[in-house]
């Protein structure tokens, strides 16, 4: 239901919004109490914290790498030489060697090229095509290192998740006394109707 411009400012819906788009209550309740990493596949957590540990630079894909001239500054040396670097990285290539919960980032990045479906990262800064090459490769993991920090949370403490289960106890304690007290109102008034 959509309310008339009048209501909206009174009930602090914005243009266009309704009640509807709100987040129930209910929801909310069920969400705050839970630590961040409960809802997601506990398995794949592990999988992925235990790949963080051993992930370096030199466990990434070799990729296929192409020079160029490069603009800029760089006076004769930058006419004579090729040493612009372009690397590209085939998508199920990095995801074979990534965990499940990065995969669905991976195309999410700034490095994704849609048409040809692979991270495609370019390096002119150094005068020597190896460093350029080599850059390549330290953002590609410096990209993939942001994306773990994104999509993986870090580990709960076992105080924290007692904590929130002793909160997601009581509000279910809190939820069933009100539903109790509501039913209890409901049978007292039937019984002076009839």
């Amino acid at each position: 239901m959509l309310y008339p411009r009048v209501l909206r400012p009174r009930l602090g819906l914005r243009s266009g919004w309704t009640l509807a788009a709100w987040p129930l209550p209910s929801l909310q309740r069920s969400v705050r109490h839970q630590a961040f990493d409960a809802s997601f596949d506990q398995e794949q957590l592990a999988e992925a914290r235990k790949w963080r540990q051993s992930f370096q630079v030199s466990s990434l894909p070799k990729g296929s790498t192409s020079f160029s001239r490069s603009s800029g500054p760089g006076g004769q040396h930058v006419n004579k030489t090729e040493t612009k670097a372009t690397t590209t990285w085939p998508v199920t290539e990095l995801l074979s060697v990534l965990p499940r919960l990065l995969h669905a980032g991976i195309r999410e990045s700034k490095y994704y090229s849609k048409r040809h479906d692979c991270l495609t990262i370019q390096a002119q800064t150094q005068r020597s095509r190896s460093a350029n090459a080599d850059e390549n490769r330290q953002k590609l993991f410096e990209e993939i290192e942001r994306l773990y920090r994104a999509t993986v949370p870090g580990e709960s403490s076992p105080e924290k998740a007692n904590k929130f289960e002793a909160l997601r106890k009581s509000a279910n304690e809190a939820r069933v006394k009100s539903k109790k007290l509501h039913g209890s109102k409901k049978a007292s008034r039937r019984g002076f109707g009839e």
